[in-house]
């Protein structure tokens, strides 16, 4: 070994002992620019980070828009299901009306108002107006 450099087990070279370190010591001026790289790089990829979470967020094809086409979907298959019953009540008026002697009688008697020889028939209104208040004169 020298006097003036030993080496470490692990192959480090370490300073001669006895040598001084300044614990603040001074950095280069490519330090400096590696540390401000390294700043701006760092808000560079958090600002890109926040712009693409926002994107996810609120863009077109993000979280808000989806849970509104869930609710849509959510909306139309009630709807669905509601025009699947109403259309099964609809096939079995049809099928009455095609197979049932009594059924085209009342169809015939309710919406089309048609009468047997001899009756007669009396329609009251559906509803019963309200009373006109005469107003009061002086």
């Amino acid at each position: 070994m020298s006097a003036q450099r030993k080496t470490m087990k692990n192959g480090d070279v370490g300073l001669p002992s006895g040598a001084f370190v300044s614990a603040a010591a001074e950095p280069t001026a490519r330090d400096r620019i590696g540390v401000w790289r390294r700043r701006l790089a760092t808000i560079f990829i958090g600002s890109l980070a926040l712009v693409m979470a926002y994107g996810v967020v609120f863009g077109h094809n993000g979280l808000t828009a989806f849970a509104h086409k869930r609710e849509e979907a959510r909306l139309l298959s009630v709807q669905t299901q509601q025009l699947e019953r109403e259309n099964e009540r609809l096939r079995g008026h049809v099928d009455r009306l095609q197979s049932d002697p009594a059924a085209i009688e009342h169809e015939a008697r309710e919406d089309l108002h048609y009468t047997r020889a001899g009756e007669v028939i009396i329609t009251l209104p559906k509803t019963v107006p309200a009373p006109a208040v005469a107003p009061k004169g002086r």
